[in-house]
């Protein structure tokens, strides 16, 4: 039998499974930047403001921190720049895309009943690469042609498409060495993102630092220096096409060579007894969302001293262009441009908190398929205690991640501008009020996973929607609505002299309503359903 015979077969069923979420991630990640270059075309059509925007906001060491270095004040190198943190989502979309079809497949017991049938060897891993690496190549062509489309040069809107899609294949291989490591799904992912914090970490060293180095080797730092529209280097993608290679070299034998369901790296043996925490199913919850619960928070509060830090700088740039300031003060729903950039950011980083409460919800959904929600049901243990142990981690994470990232936030800008008590004040204000929208979005997930169990993944397709009329709904000015329909749209802009605070209320109880139709539902259907 050959060693990829079912390759074919197994791709075909990813495809299937995937066919909502991968189209989506592509989409999302594709349009971003077109969106940001006919944003940099509209708000600085002359040289001179796009060179005042670039020395007083894109060379700001906080931005350069988030983004990466801009080689240029042309609209191609600030889009490039702009675009720098979405090649982190590229790569953290697809290490995790390969890991849920190699790792968790063969955690569930899936992989095994598949490995009874006429399967080569490398047929898991080879399929769940071929989908991610096709996927990745197609976010980077529509990518390059969208941002050809606005007007950008082909040459560089190639080049930054390729830098990320390379960039995305890379990170998919080193999701598939991460799945041959350990025995669990959370042990591999672990790994994963530890090596892109890692590359992320290495790049920002190299650029703030004064010497690059660090930066060549990190594969986010290569995408960079690429530099797409300013006099590309296309040998430097070379970098990723090795580093691909390398880490396919290391992770194909070691695929065949440890047993089924077990890891190159021993497990991490736990006590010979429970403690007394888990006695209960609040306690198990904690067992189970805690590291998460933490990682998130830090990653939200490096991101908050970054975000503060810039911004002064951010309201600095744009004055003198009339046409930016209202923009900026719709956008972020303040009349000082600092205030304005604030406003916008931790919106952002109320989508991304959005993100945490649906994972922590669906991680109900991931103990049911696995087989371990039924022996804790088993036990004395009632339906709708089970659920609201993970329930609570749904919306007590977000609250935890957005006061950690205004905390952060109002430190540094108080810091910059000598008034921390009261930036810190306004600053964590200014992240809870996200709190109720994103409530939404994990109450709509705990719906999905009692009502239609098998379709509550599509709560992150809400997530995708969401981000996208938020990020294009003022620039494509689109009909209110259809903005509408994002509960951030509802949002009151708390930076503001006078806001209302009935729009949170209103939040708070949709989310409530659909949190509770979403226990009275799972209380009622079978379990499992997989």
């Amino acid at each position: 039998m050959n060693a990829l015979t079912g390759t074919r077969h197994l791709v075909r069923l990813i495809l299937r499974r995937d066919r909502v979420l991968l189209p989506l991630w592509v989409l999302v990640l594709a349009v971003l930047p077109v969106s940001y270059a006919a944003s940099f075309f509209e708000l600085f059509p002359t040289a001179a403001e796009r060179a005042a925007y670039t020395e007083g906001t894109a060379r700001n060491p906080s931005i350069v921190a988030l983004l990466g270095p801009v080689y240029g004040d042309s609209v191609g190198a600030l889009t490039a720049q702009r675009s720098g943190f979405l090649l982190v989502i590229v790569a953290l979309a697809s290490l995790l895309t390969v890991i849920r079809h190699t790792r968790t497949e063969e955690e569930a017991g899936r992989r095994e009943l598949l490995g009874g049938s006429v399967l080569g060897r490398y047929a898991g891993l080879t399929a769940a690469l071929l989908v991610t690496y096709a996927a990745d190549v197609l976010l980077g062509l529509v990518t390059a042609a969208g941002l050809h489309a606005t007007g950008l040069s082909a040459t560089g809107s190639y080049a930054y498409g390729l830098a990320a899609a390379l960039t995305g294949i890379a990170f998919a291989t080193l999701g598939g060495l991460a799945a041959q490591l350990t025995e669990t799904a959370g042990g591999a992912r672990g790994i994963g993102i530890a090596g892109l914090g890692a590359a992320f970490g290495l790049r920002l060293v190299g650029d703030t630092a004064g010497n690059d180095w660090p930066s060549w080797l990190s594969p986010l730092g290569w995408a960079a220096r690429v530099r797409p529209y300013e006099g590309e280097r296309w040998w430097v993608l070379l970098l990723p096409l090795a580093a691909t290679v390398l880490l396919a070299a290391l992770a194909y034998p070691v695929s065949v060579r440890r047993d089924l369901g077990a890891g190159v790296l021993p497990p991490r043996l736990g006590p010979t007894t429970a403690g007394g925490a888990l006695s209960g199913p609040f306690g198990l919850a904690w067992r189970l969302h805690r590291a998460q619960l933490v990682w998130w928070s830090v990653g939200f509060g490096l991101l908050g001293l970054i975000l503060g830090g810039a911004a002064e700088a951010a309201g600095r740039s744009v004055e003198g262009n009339a046409q930016l300031e209202q923009i900026m003060a719709r956008i972020g729903g303040a009349s000082g441009l600092a205030d304005a950039y604030l406003g916008a950011t931790l919106s952002l980083a109320g989508l991304a908190a959005a993100g945490y409460g649906i994972q922590a919800a669906l991680r109900m959904r991931a103990e049911e398929s696995a087989g371990r929600a039924e022996p804790v049901l088993a036990t004395g243990t009632r339906r709708s205690t089970w659920l609201l142990s993970h329930v609570a981690f749904a919306l007590l994470g977000p609250v935890v991640v957005l006061a950690v990232t205004g905390l952060a936030t109002g430190l540094t800008y108080g810091l910059s501008v000598g008034d921390v008590p009261r930036q810190v004040g306004r600053m964590v204000g200014a992240g809870l009020a996200q709190v109720p929208a994103a409530w939404v979005l994990a109450g709509l997930a705990v719906l999905l996973h009692g009502l239609l169990p098998r379709l509550a993944s599509a709560a992150w397709a809400v997530l995708a929607v969401c981000v996208l009329l938020g990020q294009l709904g003022a620039v494509l000015e689109l009909n209110q609505w259809l903005l509408d329909l994002s509960p951030f749209t509802h949002t009151p802009q708390v930076l503001r002299p006078t806001w209302a605070a009935t729009p949170l209320f209103l939040l708070t109880a949709l989310a409530a309503a659909l949190a509770a139709t979403g226990l009275l539902t799972f209380r009622r259907r079978d379990l499992p359903v997989l």
